[in-house]
């Protein structure tokens, strides 16, 4: 079908504007004679030269982006099929048939399950080919260390399906599916609704649940591969990033907005395939247009090679036959909303409705019964066309490459669900659609096992099981797969890279200043050094970074091409190839990405890496919260450091740059450790401990640690005071007379920049005769996650247990408790279910927008300042 085109199928309306089409005629002539005579690279050359004639003129003309709908792939350019298409085919329809068994035998049993069987349904062939074909396994023996795949989510009941056949998953597995927690009693794993490495931490490697998060990382996976390669940690020549997504998730803005960079970045090792179904959840995804042209426009724009896979093999004829171009004409201008009733209806309406269109396109389908027209394939159910359209993707070179598939949603479903509007929810089948299905796949099955949803599987010994295993023995092996084998790395002691900081002697500085300070130390570390990772969004200098450009470099896949406009300055801005720090510009989606790339190389690449990434700590959660959340489900080891947090310390900014929630939303993520600390000795605890866990006993967690930007004397760090800051919070000081009457005791928890104005409460309180008892609160999620887990353990019937840390705490002071942060007051909240019986509790936040002005102005507006604490004293004493 991908013969070349007739002329004038090229443009139906291009007669009408031809004012001289003999002239015209020459032109044509003349460019397929230097065709034929000096081939397509000559013809190339020519045509740029007269665009860039044209450009030079002004007369206003460029070349389209869109290119005829009809394949990339030449028919006469297809390699021959490697494999055995018979076996391949009745495999596809094997796995077709147990993904919807999984899912409607699951709602069958219990109704509100859900689960998806359209998307695998229209996906199916494009899954097998690269599963036999193209996506390599980690193997040991040739020492791949595996290809990247993300696989799209509702197709995930598919992916169980072949691993069923593969013998890792059972049957009782499969009839587990959603079913998670109760799949356990009855000896079984249950199989997560979506991929996700959290719940499946052998199967799943990436999470792409969340719609625009998949393509997004896939992106930045790929460049962090070349990064390692580049600083020379781990060669990733020979490996891709594949990912199969949707036509409708590329409405995600997350989908889009780092395709430049890929560009930009000549990252050949990364293809997307989108399934253009053409539909959404609800209907079409562009009903009045074409969303395939739409997105050719977006990718090659954007720089992406892009090859459309549209046609199947039958349509071959067809395009050969169509010696006018009524064909290429007639389906370049079908909307998708039509395409897809097309997908919906039998042969004889096609035949009637898309050939009755014109006299020859009625020539075209004589001949053909109904059946036939209605068996006609779009190229994405093709597995001939979609090798070829892959084989050109593997060997591309020096751009990122996008197959943009054509395919029906619910494909084989019949009337039940194929093109069908309601086909994304259809989650139930009658029994005569169920045998149609199987007679539509030609799946060997009885009515019976039809209608009882009965799981096929071959026989060990057939020639399908035995082509499956040895394909993807040929390809490294099964897929998906995570691996988490690695080399744990030593960390330095605290004293090494903090000394300065347990030992301020009352330096005056921000706990950002000492953790960029820390940072340097450790980049500097003979065995941590090279798998730090600094990550900045475009605000390094803002951050006092500018001294690591030199120190490390920004890395650059070209290294440095000029000569920066600072370069006598001792912070001279420098790029380079082996550069190590990560400068993602304003962006904080992509460098949340790039974060989640090196948090994960532990298991995706074996090579354990730390990344350390700074950022506003209102652009952090509150932007690109999903993105963290996805993180975490990957099981993300490194550091998020939110610097100029607080809703008062980031003075004349105002209401869109004040953080006065991160940490409430950090308690809520499992494997996140957030902290708060107010001075740089406790900082350097948390990230020693840190670097501890995550490198050393390689847990899977990660911190969240908030970093202020105001400059305050720096106390040492107390003696034995390392274990509380990890638990959440010590006694950092007792002041005031041990004789106050106990109307004069208070006990003020503080965190962060407020606990310099709880200090300053303290000193007030005990020059009029209070004695006060100060706690460093370091942690309050870590503080509440303590106190529940205690309440878990009573729940459960422990007797003697161990009080939460911070009733322990509590227990050492007297009198009301008052805790002040520069957070909303939901975050010191969430440990009031654990203060001591009898106990008064207050608590004094920062709740509302924040406001442009001076940090005192602010503290005083929210109620957070030394002469508010005390007046809460005060108040609380006069109860």
């Amino acid at each position: 079908m991908n013969d070349p085109l007739p002329l004038h199928a090229l443009n139906a309306d291009d007669s009408a504007m031809d004012t001289h089409p003999d002239e015209t005629a020459e032109w044509r002539d003349a460019f397929l004679a230097l065709v034929a005579a000096e081939g397509p690279e000559r013809a190339r050359f020519v045509l740029d030269e007269l665009a860039r004639m044209a450009r030079a003129q002004r007369i206003g003309w460029q070349p389209q982006l869109n290119t005829p709908y009809v394949n990339t792939v030449d028919v006469r350019d297809q390699p021959v099929f490697p494999g055995d298409l018979a076996v391949e085919e009745k495999l596809a329809s094997i796995m077709r048939w147990n993904a919807l068994a999984m899912v409607v035998r699951a709602n069958k049993a219990y109704g509100e399950l859900g689960g998806h069987i359209a998307s695998y349904a229209s996906a199916a062939d494009l899954f097998e080919v690269g599963f036999n074909h193209f996506f390599h396994g980690r193997d040991a023996a040739t020492g791949h260390r595996g290809d990247l795949v993300f696989f799209q989510p509702h197709s995930a009941p598919g992916v169980y399906a072949r691993a069923y056949l593969e013998g890792r998953l059972s049957e009782a597995d499969l009839d587990h599916y959603r079913q998670e927690i109760s799949a356990g009693a009855q000896g079984a794993r249950g199989l997560s609704s979506y991929p996700h490495p959290w719940l499946m931490p052998d199967f799943w490697q990436f999470p792409t649940g969340s719609m625009g998060i998949g393509p997004i990382s896939s992106i930045y996976h790929a460049r962090f591969m070349r990064y390692l390669s580049h600083r020379n940690l781990l060669e990733c020549a020979g490996r891709k990033v594949w990912g199969v997504f949707g036509d409708g998730e590329m409405d995600e803005p997350e989908s889009m907005s780092a395709l430049t960079l890929a560009a930009r970045e000549g990252l050949d090792n990364l293809v997307w395939v989108v399934n253009c179904n053409l539909q959404r959840l609800d209907g079409p995804v562009r009903g009045n247009g074409r969303v395939i042209d739409e997105l050719e426009r977006l990718f090659a724009g954007a720089g992406w090679n892009v090859i459309k896979l549209l046609w199947g093999s039958d349509w071959d004829g067809l395009f050969a036959r169509d010696l006018t171009g009524a064909l290429t004409r007639a389906l370049g201008s079908t909307v998708d909303g039509q395409m897809q009733t097309f997908a919906a209806k039998d042969g004889r309406y096609n035949r009637d409705h898309f050939f009755g269109q014109s006299p020859e396109l009625v020539a075209l389908a004589q001949g053909m019964t109904d059946e036939q027209i209605d068996r006609l394939k779009r190229g994405g159910h093709d597995l001939v066309k979609i090798y070829a359209a892959y084989a050109a993707a593997a060997k591309a070179s020096g751009k990122p490459t996008v197959i943009l598939a054509h395919t029906k949603k619910g494909y084989g479903m019949g009337s039940a669900g194929q093109g069908k509007m309601t086909t994304h929810s259809q989650k139930k089948l009658d029994e005569d659609d169920l045998i149609e299905f199987r007679n539509r796949f030609n799946l060997p099955l009885t009515d019976e096992q039809a209608t009882n949803l009965s799981f096929f599987k071959p026989k060990p010994d057939s020639a399908e099981m035995a082509y499956l295993a040895e394909r993807r023995a040929q390809l490294g092996g099964y897929l998906p797969r995570r691996e988490t084998a690695c080399d744990g790395v030593p960390v330095p002691t605290v004293e090494a890279f903090a000394q300065f900081a347990i030992k301020a002697d009352g330096k005056e500085m921000s706990t950002t200043m000492a953790f960029v300070r820390m940072l340097g130390a450790l980049l500097k570390d003979a065995q941590l050094g090279c798998r730090i990772v600094p990550i900045v969004a475009d605000e390094a200098r803002t951050f006092g970074m500018a001294n690591l450009f030199k120190q490390v470099g920004i890395y650059s896949s070209v290294g440095q091409q000029y000569a920066p406009e600072d370069i006598g300055s001792v912070l001279s801005y420098r790029e380079a190839l082996d550069g190590q720090i990560l400068e993602e510009g304003i962006s904080e989606a992509g460098a949340i990405a790039s974060w989640t790339a090196a948090a994960t190389s532990y298991s995706v690449h074996g090579l354990a890496m730390l990344p350390f990434y700074i950022y506003y700590s209102m652009f952090g959660f509150q932007r690109v919260g999903d993105a963290i959340w996805a993180a975490a489900d990957q099981r993300a080891r490194g550091f998020l450091l939110g610097a100029t947090s607080g809703r008062t310390t980031l003075g004349g900014e105002g209401l869109q740059h004040q953080d006065g929630s991160s940490h409430l939303v950090a308690a809520t993520i499992p494997n996140c450790k957030a902290y708060d600390p107010a001075f740089a000795g406790e900082l350097a605890v948390i990230l020693e401990a840190g670097m501890r866990e995550m490198m050393v006993e390689q847990k899977d967690v990660f911190y969240y640690v908030t970093l202020m930007n105001e400059n305050y004397a720096q106390p040492d760090l107390p003696d034995a005071a390392a274990a509380g800051v990890l638990r959440g919070g010590y006694v950092l000081e007792r002041i005031g007379p041990d004789s106050a009457p106990a109307a004069q005791r208070v006990t003020l928890l503080g965190s962060g920049a407020i606990l310099t104005e709880a200090r300053k409460a303290a000193a007030e309180l005990a020059a009029q005769g209070w004695h006060v008892d100060v706690l460093s609160i370091t942690s309050w999620s870590e503080l509440a996650r303590d106190g529940a887990a205690c309440e878990q353990r009573m729940l459960q019937g422990e007797r003697g247990g161990e009080q939460p840390w911070i009733a322990q705490l509590l227990l050492q002071t007297s009198g009301p408790v008052i805790a002040a942060t520069d957070y909303v007051r939901a975050v010191p909240e969430s440990v009031r279910a654990y203060v001591p019986a009898g106990r008064i509790y207050l608590t004094l936040g920062t709740d509302g927008f924040g406001r442009s002005d001076t940090r005192a102005a602010l503290r005083d507006f929210f109620g957070v300042d030394a002469r508010s604490i005390v007046n809460a004293a005060q108040a609380v004493a006069r109860r």
